[in-house]
């Protein structure tokens, strides 16, 4: 079972910024593409921003140009691999709980646990 841990989040002010990272190792399989989603109100997890395989992104309109995703991978580690969610000019509506996913081949999507962002001053 591959785990995904998540960290990085927690109280942020506005206008300021907070890094998530999202790490699992050691998986053979190809990876299709990995994604930083919210929790929203009514407990949906919506899409923020996406990492394509062919190295291409998406950003929900409501973070274009504030958030930023990437990754990192190590093959001599275990096969680490680091994804990221740098977000810049935080708001209070990006109070959330965000779960990264990656979904991988002939073994699907694999969440992680959440982790708590809160954006107050």
């Amino acid at each position: 079972q591959v785990q995904l841990v998540e960290s990085g989040g927690g109280l942020g002010q506005p206008g300021g910024s907070l890094r998530l990272s999202c790490v699992f190792s050691g998986v053979t399989f190809d990876i299709n593409g990995m994604g930083w989603y919210r929790q929203a109100p009514d407990n949906r997890r919506d899409v923020v921003a996406y990492l394509y395989s062919s190295g291409n992104s998406y950003y929900v309109d409501s973070v274009k140009g504030r958030f930023t995703i990437s990754r990192e991978s190590d093959s001599r580690d275990n096969d680490r691999n680091t994804l990221y969610l740098q977000m810049n000019s935080l708001t209070p509506e990006d109070t959330s709980i965000y779960y990264c996913k990656a979904y991988f081949d002939k073994i699907g999507p694999h969440w992680g646990q959440g982790t708590q962002v809160t954006v107050s001053s």
